[in-house]
């Protein structure tokens, strides 16, 4: 069976990320153009040269697609057959990508969307102060106990059930200064405040989703081409309308990840390949299945390995 198609979402972006694709690569130099042009503004820039600019919610989602589209498009020159994948995935802004690699979205379409998406969450976060809380080692049971006792003081939310003993905890400051607080009293052994803008999938992001749902109305998305499973659902999910819907939901909705891979492992695919910035993703599957094969496409030198 052909690989599945993981993308990364926030957290994985890096300084200069794309830059030595870009060097070694003419397709990733014009994609990095490409995006310069259609956002107005020089992404590429922003990515390899502002030091911590790329940190921003603003910066590191178009940068995270754009290095991911290259790398992509880069492997597909390098023998990578686009029509044999069976299936897709994205971790939270890494839908994004995966639909467009399942020909849903033309790259302008999500990469004008992911920008303004970046943008709302970024204002979201500035007009709600809030905030996202690792829980280490936390069984789901335990992670609902702490964010129902959380909500106590404010919006607290699961929002991201990557893997098992890997549950994040999202809403306002207050809330989530409790789920430290009351950790150890529910089982919770250790927890990590997450360095984000904002309380990113849960209700603190609602004004984004809001804007993002009427940006998505004026996209066309088609029917993708191979099984795109989606964070809100952990299902496949064909429907375009839906697909609009299941977007504009999942920023306030907790990401189903350990289950969208469980729903891929069970019908029988062993074998991923993660094109983007960093190892992240290949490192949560490992965890939720330690036979599936994973395998990185994070800098050229990984090229011979991914193809």
């Amino acid at each position: 069976m052909n690989e599945a198609i993981l993308f990364p979402g926030q957290g994985a972006q890096r300084e200069g990320m794309g830059r030595d694709w870009a060097q070694a690569h003419r397709v990733a130099r014009e994609t990095f153009a490409e995006a310069d042009e259609l956002l107005g503004f020089s992404l590429t820039e922003a990515c390899w040269e502002s030091g911590e600019t790329v940190n921003r919610t603003d910066i590191a989602q178009p940068g995270i697609l754009t290095t991911s589209v290259a790398i992509v498009r880069v492997l597909i020159e390098q023998g990578l057959d686009r029509a044999a994948t069976p299936w897709t995935a994205g971790l939270s802004l890494g839908e994004y990508t995966a639909l467009w690699y399942a020909g849903c979205l033309e790259f302008g379409d999500a990469l004008r969307l992911v920008r303004l998406r970046g943008e709302a969450m970024q204002a979201a976060g500035e007009a709600c102060p809030s905030t996202m809380v690792s829980l280490m080692g936390a069984t789901l049971e335990q992670a609902q106990a702490l964010a129902s006792a959380g909500s106590s003081t404010g919006i607290s939310q699961v929002a991201n059930i990557n893997a098992p003993g890997q549950i994040i905890l999202s809403g306002e400051v207050a809330a989530m200064d409790s789920v430290e607080a009351l950790a150890k009293e529910h089982g919770v052994r250790r927890t990590r405040r997450l360095v984000v803008a904002g309380g990113f999938h849960s209700e603190c992001m609602r004004p984004a989703a809001d804007s993002l749902a009427a940006a998505l109305e004026q996209v066309e998305i088609r029917p993708p081409r191979c099984t795109f499973v989606s964070n809100v659902t952990a299902a496949a999910e064909d429907d375009p309308e839906r697909i609009r819907r299941l977007l504009a939901q999942q920023v306030c909705s907790p990401v189903l990840w350990e289950d969208s891979m469980r729903l891929a492992l069970a019908a029988g695919q062993q074998t991923f390949l993660e094109p983007g910035p960093g190892t992240i993703l290949a490192g949560i599957l490992r965890k939720i299945d330690a036979a599936a094969t994973v395998r990185s496409a994070a800098r050229p030198s990984d090229l011979e390995l991914a193809t």
